[in-house]
């Protein structure tokens, strides 16, 4: 993984934990690029920053959300084009069952930003 793959994720993570701990729709929506596909916890495609928005602003109003990143891979794919793969637990304070899941973003510069263009998340839990 490259320092400047491992920087941009990095970087990311964090104003997107602290955008997940409030559930701030616009505060996460920012980070991802006006043409983003985003597969959630639902069968839904979002797409683009609207979209993330009405995805994050559709959960429910958790007290005190929490997302832990953990197994983080990073690999620059091209000079703007960064792949992540993580594992993400989120502690919804026992208001439902934690939640594990397998996460991948596709993240592109773009105006000279680094954002979001393609997220994923999927079952931890094997289908096979």
């Amino acid at each position: 993984m490259s320092n400047e793959a491992d920087a941009v994720v990095s970087t990311i993570i964090a104003k997107w934990r602290a955008g997940f701990a409030t559930l701030d729709a616009a505060a996460l929506s920012s980070l991802y690029s006006n043409n983003a596909f985003f597969f959630g916890s639902n069968p839904k495609l979002y797409r683009g920053r609207d979209g993330v928005a009405d995805y994050f602003n559709g959960l429910p109003r958790w007290r005190k959300p929490s997302a832990v990143f953990s197994d983080v891979n990073a690999a620059q794919a091209g000079p703007d084009l960064i792949n992540m793969a993580a594992t993400i637990s989120f502690d919804l304070a026992g208001e439902r069952d934690d939640l594990v899941v397998k996460m991948s973003w596709v993240i592109v510069r773009e105006d000279g930003d680094w954002k979001i263009v393609n997220h994923h998340a999927s079952a931890k839990a094997p289908l096979i």
